[in-house]
Parts: C-alpha cells; sequence; structure tokens
C-alpha cells in the first residue's frame, strides 16, 4: 500500500469521495459531511472542453445593478458573492457537486473526524427528497427513532421541497440542548419528531467477542484513525483467538477511501481494492498492501440502505474476491468520486471528478451492493430490540466453523 506520507493520503490533498450526505453533503447531521478522501485527478474534463475559458458576466452585472437599485431591503456584498458561487455548482445538476464557503468548509472539516453538534445523523438527497442515510449510534437521531431512507419533509414547519443538503444541515444544527422538528414521511406515513441536539462525538471503530470465538468489528464511519483503531482492534481479537469475524457496515455513510483501502487490506493481500475511472477511462487503480492479518478467515459483512460510499468499496471488494458472504439489504448507491478544491477567499468546491469501480467493474450508483442473503429488519425488530441480520451472521459462521 501507499506510504501515508504520500500525497494520495495526506489531507492536504483535498480529495474527498463524496458519499453524500450527511452526503451529500452529506453533513452528517449532526450532521456530517460525509465524504470519501481520494486521489487527486490530474486529468481535465473532456466533456467540457467546448465551454468558453471564461463566462460572460454582463447578464449577472446587470441584475446585480437592478437589485442594487430597486430592491426593498438590506443586501449583503458576502452574501451575493455566496449565491452566485452556490448556484455556479448547483447547475452542474449533480447533488455532490457544491460550493462551500469558509464557515461550511471548516464544518466539513470537523465534522469528517466525528465531531460536531447536532442529531447524530447522515443526510443525502434522492429523487430530489432529503432522506436519512444513517443515524449514528447511540445519538438523539438513532434515540428518536429515525431509520434509513426516512424523508424529511419539513424542518420546524418549512417544507424542504428544493432545498439543498446544506440548507437542511443548517436547518437542523443548533446549539446543543435546543430542539428541532423534523416532519417524517416513511412508508407513506407522515409524522413530527422533535430532537434535542446534542455533541456529537463518535468513536469509528468498536470490536467485541461474541458466541465463544466470532470477532465483531464495527466502523462507523472511515476517518483519520479507522485504519489504526481497527488494525488494534484485529489484533486484539487474534489474541483471544477468534475463528471468524463480523463486520458490521451498516449505517456506515463513508468517509476517507485511505481507510476504505486499508480496511479492505485486512482481508485482501495486494489485491485491487478500487479503480476510479473518468468518462470510460480509468484514471488509477489503488490497491490493498502486503499484509492481511484476516486473510482467509470466515467473513461475514453485515450491509443496510445506510451503508454508503467507502463501504460500498469495501463491501464491494469483498464480495468480489470472495473474501466474504454479505449479509443485510441492498447498500445506498454511491458512486462518485469528489475533488474538494481551496478557493481564495477561504471557501471550497467539492466538485465531481471520476467514478469509482469494484474489482470486478462494477459501479453501483443508484443500485447499491446487493447482499448474498437478503435479512430484513422488520418494524417488529426495531420494537422488541431485535437484529436478525447480526443474528443470521452468527448463525452463518457457526455453522462454518
Amino acid at each position: 500500500m501507499r506510504s501515508k506520507n504520500s500525497s494520495f493520503f495526506s489531507i492536504k490533498s483535498n480529495i474527498i469521495f463524496s458519499l453524500v450526505l450527511v452526503a451529500v453533503i452529506s453533513f452528517s447531521l449532526g450532521t456530517r459531511f460525509d465524504e470519501i478522501k481520494a486521489k487527486v485527478l490530474h486529468q481535465s474534463s473532456k466533456q467540457n472542453s467546448s465551454l468558453p475559458s471564461e463566462l460572460d458576466y454582463s447578464s449577472v452585472s446587470e441584475l446585480y445593478q437592478i437589485l442594487k437599485s430597486k430592491f426593498d431591503g438590506e443586501l449583503s456584498e458576502e452574501k451575493l458573492l455566496d449565491g452566485l458561487k452556490h448556484g455556479l455548482a448547483e447547475a452542474s445538476g449533480d447533488p455532490y457537486t457544491v460550493f462551500l464557503n469558509q464557515d461550511e468548509a471548516k464544518e466539513f472539516s470537523n465534522e469528517l473526524n466525528g465531531e460536531f453538534t447536532g442529531i447524530g445523523a447522515e443526510l443525502g438527497k434522492r429523487n430530489d427528497q432529503i432522506v436519512i442515510i444513517a443515524p449514528l449510534d447511540g445519538y438523539p437521531a438513532q434515540k428518536a427513532d429515525l431509520r434509513p431512507n426516512d424523508a424529511i419533509i419539513g424542518i420546524n414547519g418549512e417544507a424542504t421541497v428544493g432545498m439543498s443538503i446544506e440548507e437542511a444541515v443548517s436547518k437542523i444544527r443548533g446549539e446543543k440542548g435546543t430542539d428541532v422538528t423534523l416532519n417524517i414521511q416513511r412508508a407513506g406515513n407522515r409524522f413530527d419528531v422533535t430532537i434535542t441536539r446534542d455533541v456529537i462525538v463518535v468513536p469509528s471503530v468498536r470490536h467485541e467477542i461474541i458466541s465463544g470465538k466470532i470477532g465483531y468489528l464495527r466502523i462507523t464511519r472511515f476517518a483519520e484513525d479507522t485504519t489504526s483503531l481497527a488494525s488494534k482492534a484485529v489484533s486484539d481479537m487474534k489474541s483471544q483467538g477468534i475463528n471468524s469475524v463480523i463486520l458490521d457496515l451498516r449505517n456506515n455513510g463513508g468517509g476517507y477511501l485511505e481507510g476504505a483501502v486499508d480496511i479492505a487490506g485486512l482481508w485482501l493481500n495486494n489485491k485491487v481494492v478500487v479503480e476510479q475511472r473518468q468518462g470510460d477511462k480509468v484514471t488509477d487503480t489503488l490497491k490493498s498492501g502486503n499484509s492481511a492479518p484476516l486473510e482467509g478467515v470466515n467473513t461475514v459483512v453485515l450491509i443496510n440502505e445506510g451503508s454508503a460510499s467507502a463501504s460500498e468499496i469495501v463491501a464491494g471488494a469483498l464480495q468480489d474476491y470472495g473474501a466474504a458472504k454479505l449479509v443485510g439489504v441492498t447498500s445506498f448507491g454511491k458512486g462518485s468520486v469528489q475533488s474538494l478544491e481551496s478557493l481564495s477567499n477561504g471557501g471550497k468546491l467539492k466538485v465531481t471528478i471520476a467514478r469509482w469501480f469494484t474489482p470486478n467493474g462494477r459501479n453501483i450508483d443508484d443500485e447499491g451492493i446487493k447482499p448474498d442473503t437478503e435479512v430484513k429488519l422488520e418494524e417488529k425488530d426495531y420494537e422488541a430490540d431485535r437484529d436478525p441480520q447480526k443474528d443470521k451472521a452468527i448463525e452463518m459462521l457457526g455453522t462454518s466453523n
């Protein structure tokens, strides 16, 4: 694997593999901006080579002069300029290409590493509707029984139709101890839920030994510390004599691509984990390292609708190589790469620059990764605090050992 001191893994390389939300920003509601770090692509987009080198802003200046002279209210130069930048990015028609002003860019950095204030949920956009990708374990959104694919119809009485993820996040955010009311649509039913905001600090990895010799590894996101934490967890579990592993990627909305490649490398020895393509051209191939402490260990990966982006890279690679069986339901379906470009005023542009593919050439945009064994969580399971997906994984591993 490449050195972690290389530009590929350096935070300064400013490339992200976006999840969504929460994504999409993803701002994980707590909301954090979920994006995945990827390698900088130096190729220019040939699809846009016919555009002029500079835009003609004469009509924009004309509109500005009319606003300045006619508008009955106070205008802010900073907000007007930010509005232009937001509009340019939005005009791409890609929900993952967004402009971030200075404050948003700072929040993005903090959230990606697991510390933020909010309700603790990752947001995405599907069919122009803001949805919950994943509630984070143990935080207000989960305690309020929000679930993956819940649609947010309103925030504090304001409809979310036409609202960007950034706008939704800004309205859901707030000081610790204050409330936000969301209007939720789930399976044709609509209801309000009021949630008290809190400080969200999420460790990315936890582990335990279950059912005797089965190691359970839960990864909630792919942060800067995920590789080291997971490696320590695997070492600890192996010292206790595990003979199989459950990798739980449910409700993991993504994170740094570095982490995804490293985690896949716990099972895969010097294997291609993911390809990046721009159009039909392969622009980069990312491989695991030469140390795979779990190579050959019977493994089940748990996925659900909240497993997105980096999670799908890991699940897809392990599935392609037959290194693990997947249990649960089809994942979210996020397969594009974003570059985070710094602007002179402190803002940033997150722009889609490529698509990623599994080792067998699958791009899962909108379709997701399908499990080998489908196991759904029903309403009765939530109410009874049962986990049939995890139970199925234990059953499969118990049978195989």
